[in-house]
């Protein structure tokens, strides 16, 4: 049996709450992504029929959620996981017809301009989200005027150069985007208990991976492309 088994429910996802158990602990690749995606979900506005890009989706929890909770298409797009491997789970969860499974680089994306209502990504974005230029040339062109981002990942409570690449507050993830005069910022804040280890979102404590557990966060943030 996987050690990741036992995890502590959050009885405020009831959502995320509905779904084995098991399911999610065998797919999983990092804090448990449907309380990622129910906690940032309730700074955004997905309604049915909207086009979503879920951006290094890992094996696809994220996107199986978003597809049955708010009736969007997704299109699940990773580069470490097989679409093949993905088609299977979707169509095992009863969503093939809402999301698809796309094999891509953060920087090679397939898609259109404006193609999207909303990006999202869940402890992913740190890993090639931080060059300057990421955002307004890549990112932000996928997802048409008004349209949503949203992002959870592993960040800093105080700024620290020494903290890993790609981990840093969320100061710094605001300035980030707001610099590129391309969003309004609509929520930016962090988990509610950062520093906890145990609270249902980890497979094994902060320490373990690497990170200064005093100075571990999880940061969610949401913007609206003017």
């Amino acid at each position: 049996m996987s050690e990741w088994r036992n995890f502590t429910v959050i009885k405020k996802y009831a959502r995320a709450n509905k779904y084995d158990y098991n399911w999610i602990t065998e797919n999983w690749m990092g804090p448990n992504p449907l309380y990622l995606a129910e906690e940032l979900c309730g700074n955004m506005d997905l309604k049915p029929g909207m086009k979503v890009l879920d951006m290094g989706c890992g094996k696809g929890c994220s996107s199986v959620f978003l597809a049955k909770e708010y009736g969007v298409t997704v299109f699940a797009t990773d580069l470490w996981i097989s679409a093949t491997d993905n088609l299977r789970r979707f169509e095992e969860a009863g969503v093939a017809g809402m999301v698809y499974p796309v094999y891509a680089e953060a920087h090679a994306l397939p898609y259109a301009e404006g193609f999207f209502d909303a990006a999202v990504s869940f402890n992913s974005y740190h890993y090639y989200g931080t060059c300057d230029v990421y955002f307004p040339q890549v990112y932000s062109k996928l997802v048409k005027k008004g349209g949503q981002f949203g992002v959870v990942l592993d960040g800093q409570i105080v700024e620290d150069e020494n903290g890993g690449e790609g981990h840093h507050s969320s100061k710094w993830w605001r300035r980030h985007w707001e610099k590129t005069g391309l969003v309004d910022i609509t929520a930016c804040y962090y988990f509610d208990d950062p520093k906890s280890a145990d609270e249902g979102l980890y497979i094994t404590d902060p320490a373990k991976l690497g990170f200064d557990p005093s100075n571990f966060a999880l940061i969610v943030m949401s913007a609206v492309k003017k």
